[in-house]
């Protein structure tokens, strides 16, 4: 039994459960069941992007800018409040509780009379979408250590794609029915995905006999322990800010006179991103074999271009090929990272997940504000100064780490 240095000295950490079968666990079908449920989680917090333009004409006014920042705020939130229970209590009770609170949250905001009270609503949907971060580390604890990133990998794809194809779902429900039936239509598949958890996933003990506050405090320590931890987390954040503010801003930009289209044209776009999908297992594969710091040095370079790409051929081809490059390198990051940060302590990684994560969407909720304040401001050529700034801060701060190692 092994000792968490952030624990009281008379605390220990608990194995996981082995009671349940992993061969069961990890069987095509219930890993392919947490990539559904993961990718329906995260999608409710992108439905809004989308539909912005049309829940502004029919909620006006300066507080319905805030709606896509407040959802990523909430799932922020959520990520350090609600994602780190996950090492204390049972993980599928818990996830089937959060698609029924996230279920809850959508509704909220399909009944919402003004734009104050759906901003409420949506920091809620934010923080209960948190349980897609709830399946993921689930996924890798029950993954056997040579096939991590694979599983991983695999899981990660299927939140992509919740994440891409909500905004296509999002466009075309909004456009010709209107943003609170698409609120109203998340609910039964919130359910639906809850539905599908309690059917398969496999139960588990706690990893820790930590009290919530104890797990909270012991987030501190798990960042000042490792630095890998840190880099992770600052870089994903800088990129998620690069890919978020292109994701606020493309509804606005498209229904500029020089495109004329809609909610609907924003969404399709999701489906063009969706062959980012394909570079979840890709790089969860590269990274077992061959390490992680390769595939993150690369897939920061490529969102920088993809940047490059919005700012020197602005048409619908250019978006395209910009929007491709993006979504394929950002989930190779994130994969990548997601391999250094579960394999730092294992008894830990809800918590490990919620520092990353966390700081994550911090970075895609500042992106999203700092998009929004651009935007009226200095238009489309702003907004590509300020993502292909991030994503450079990015891109050097990982060359300088391997440089640091090397000389080491």
């Amino acid at each position: 039994m092994s000792t968490d240095p952030n624990m009281s000295p008379s605390i220990t950490a608990v194995p996981i459960d082995r009671t349940n079968s992993t061969e069961h666990a990890l069987s095509t079908f219930v890993t392919l069941s947490m990539a559904i449920a993961a990718g329906v989680a995260v999608a409710n917090i992108y439905y809004n992007q989308p539909m912005l333009g049309i829940m502004k004409r029919d909620l006006p006014g300066s507080i319905t800018n805030l709606i896509p920042t407040g959802t990523q705020l909430g799932y922020a939130a959520g990520l350090f409040l609600l994602v780190p229970v996950g090492d204390i209590l049972e993980r599928k009770r818990l996830i089937i509780l959060q698609f029924i609170l996230l279920a809850l949250a959508l509704s909220g905001a399909a009944v919402a009379p003004n734009a104050m009270t759906l901003l409420v609503a949506s920091v809620a949907v934010g923080a209960f979408a948190t349980v897609a971060q709830q399946i993921v580390p689930f996924a890798a604890h029950l993954s056997s250590p040579e096939r991590r990133g694979h599983t991983v990998g695999i899981v990660m794809g299927g939140l992509l794609g919740g994440i891409l194809l909500s905004r296509t779902l999002a466009g075309v429900v909004a456009t010709y029915t209107g943003w609170r039936e698409m609120f109203w239509l998340g609910v039964p598949i919130a359910l639906g995905a809850g539905a599908l958890m309690a059917w398969c996933l496999p139960t588990s003990k706690p990893d820790t006999k930590l009290h919530y506050s104890q797990l909270l405090t012991s987030l501190m320590g798990l960042w000042n322990e490792f630095p890998q931890l840190r880099l992770a987390s600052v870089t994903q954040s800088l990129l998620f800010g690069a890919f978020s503010i292109f994701w606020t801003i493309l509804a606005l930009h498209l229904q500029e006179p020089r495109f004329g289209l809609g909610a609907a044209a924003a969404g399709l776009f999701g489906i063009v991103g969706a062959v980012g999908i394909l570079a979840a297992p890709i790089a969860g594969q590269i990274a077992d074999k061959h390490g992680p710091q390769k595939t993150i040095v690369f897939g920061a370079g490529l969102i920088l271009a993809s940047w490059v790409v919005f700012g020197l051929w602005n048409s619908l081809s250019g978006l395209i090929a910009g929007v491709i490059i993006l979504d394929f390198a950002i989930q190779g990051v994130l994969v990548s990272h997601q391999h250094v940060v579960y394999a730092l302590r294992p008894e830990a990684r809800a918590r490990l997940n919620t520092i990353f994560m966390g700081t994550m969407f911090l970075g895609g909720a500042i992106g999203s504000a700092s998009a929004m304040m651009v935007w009226p401001a200095f238009g489309w050529t702003g907004i590509v100064f300020l993502g292909a700034g991030l994503a450079l801060f990015a891109t050097l701060l990982q060359v300088w780490n391997r440089k640091r190692l090397r000389v080491k």
